[in-house]
């Protein structure tokens, strides 16, 4: 036999072990082709063009046999040059949650237990940011509210992410981009990343998700808005499946009082750029030091 070295050598080991446990898997358990090769799959960020190729058809495969429907999972890589940020204008939100419900549409969390990853929270005009005493459960018939205002909080995509330093397999990370995404199928659901994050931004699947077929978004990312499996970890990504493409987050685009901002953080022209250096920015829980990309300011 030809001697080609022990890279070679080991590469052929490893795929012969790989073979043989997904042998092993699918006798002892039962499962089919795809279950075993999901189980076996690496993380993103380490599979090749061809893996990730692959994976994703895989992927694509089990979403059209769950919902009946094609689904396309693109995986668009982080745009050179750019970091993402939003900043959201605290004196013309009107707590109406057009943002909650258009995020809804946009990334198809479940139904079923509900998920949504954005809160709006109401709070009194004289007392301020009172994060203690907000109500985040209001239901006038109307808004906004006399005396109120409103905040409404998601992900902050921080560059000093505690949710990033506590997850123990390495599941979610920073884009080149600046945003704070999450390998579904990496997530071990062990929740550290949600004890973490100090904004709540975290949801979490405690059943199978539930999402109406004709409700169902199927053009998404691998990083973003595909449909996720029970007992994992979800939260915002800036909308990625439409950013990456040169479009606003779902929620920036709903918004009728246009009090939501975004754009390139590394443009010195950008609209953003010229908020923060113009208007006054409030960050959330500044002192935590998690370094936001997502600024509170007051436009008015």
């Amino acid at each position: 036999m030809k001697n080609d070295g022990p890279l070679k050598s080991r590469r052929r080991f490893l795929g012969a072990a790989a073979a043989a446990t997904a042998g092993a898997l699918a006798t002892l358990t039962g499962c089919g082709k795809n279950e075993v090769e999901a189980f076996l799959q690496h993380n993103f960020r380490e599979l090749s063009k061809e893996d990730l190729k692959q994976v994703i058809a895989r992927l694509e495969q089990d979403a059209k046999r769950k919902y009946g429907k094609h689904i396309t999972i693109g995986n668009e890589p982080a745009l050179q040059g750019v970091i993402f940020g939003y900043a959201l204008d605290l004196s013309r939100c009107i707590g109406c949650r057009r943002c909650a419900k258009a995020c809804v549409k946009e990334n198809n969390p479940s139904r079923d237990p509900q998920i949504e990853w954005i809160r709006v929270l109401q709070m009194n005009k004289d007392e301020g940011v009172d994060i203690a005493h907000a109500d985040p459960y209001y239901n006038p018939e109307t808004v906004p509210q006399e005396g109120r205002f409103y905040m409404p909080v998601q992900c902050h995509q921080c560059r000093n992410a505690p949710c990033t330093k506590v997850c123990p397999v390495g599941a979610t990370w920073m884009e080149r981009d600046g945003m704070v995404v999450v390998d579904y199928n990496w997530c071990i659901g062990c929740r550290y990343c949600m004890a973490a994050c100090p904004y709540g931004a975290r949801r979490f699947n405690w059943g199978e998700p539930a999402i109406p077929a004709e409700e169902i978004n199927p053009v998404t990312h691998y990083l973003g808005n595909r449909p996720r499996p029970k007992g994992v970890v979800e939260k915002c990504t800036f909308c990625i499946q439409r950013v990456r493409k040169g479009r606003y987050p779902a929620c920036v685009e709903i918004c009728p009082t246009g009090s939501r901002k975004f754009g390139d953080l590394a443009d010195p022209k950008s609209e953003i750029r010229y908020i923060l250096e113009n208007k006054r920015v409030f960050i959330f829980k500044e002192e935590l030091n998690t370094k936001p990309k997502f600024f509170y300011f007051y436009g008015v």
